[in-house]
């Protein structure tokens, strides 16, 4: 794990969304598409907003969320509404969104065709990450009914999740394939979060599961 501490937000969020325009950059300098995972929440948005401006060749980027909640993209909590109106603007709209929701009742129902084209992305070229103070990450929440089977080595991509204190059932990328994404960063902010992520090392990946993630993750942090 490397931290990277910033005086202020403001230069947090410059810092990370240069720090994905690298990585980006890299991935698209070699023949082929590249794929960006990134987390729902309000932390990472103008990280969002700084990226979608940039002249990336977007055209070949796949953009998939970390997790999503089970609910229409018109509710005011799907990630996938925050990508829209955050990222997947400007020069950021040729982008390719790899869903994560569809229109059933269950994310069960649907899962097997939504883990397919997450599956089709890895290796995932770059992910952000974002972390609670409970130490969960993605929706790999401490509790988490499927938990043990996201951070499995054998893992699919992509599990459904229900957990103590989540409002709705999610799907999540799992460990394996956060794991392998070839570079990976973390964003946080706050006293508390920065005390949650130095007592995530001592802990195991089931009481915290963003244990699982920090060998080799770049954090990014400011108070």
């Amino acid at each position: 794990m490397k931290l990277h501490s910033y005086p202020d937000r403001e230069l947090l969020h410059m810092g990370v969304a240069d720090a994905l325009s690298r990585d980006l950059t890299m991935a698209l300098s070699r023949p082929g598409r590249a794929s960006l995972a990134v987390p729902g929440g309000s932390t990472p948005g103008p990280v969002f907003d700084l990226l979608s401006g940039l002249g990336l060749d977007w055209e070949r980027v796949d953009v998939v969320l970390t997790d999503e909640r089970w609910v229409g993209e018109d509710d005011p909590r799907s990630n996938t509404r925050l990508l829209r109106e955050r990222l997947l603007k400007g020069r950021a709209a040729a982008a390719h969104l790899v869903p994560l929701h569809a229109d059933t009742e269950t994310p069960e129902e649907s899962l097997s065709v939504l883990e397919g084209a997450v599956r089709a992305l890895r290796p995932i070229n770059v992910a952000l990450l974002g972390m609670g103070e409970d130490m969960h990450t993605a929706s790999l929440f401490p509790g988490g009914d499927k938990l043990a089977t996201a951070l499995s080595p054998n893992a699919p991509s992509l599990v459904a999740m229900r957990a103590p204190g989540a409002e709705e059932p999610r799907v999540t990328l799992t460990v394996p394939v956060l794991r392998g994404a070839l570079a990976r960063h973390l964003i946080i902010t706050g006293e508390a979060k920065r005390a949650a992520l130095e007592a995530a090392r001592g802990k195991l990946p089931e009481e915290a599961p963003i244990a699982a993630l920090l060998d080799g993750l770049e954090v990014h942090w400011a108070p």
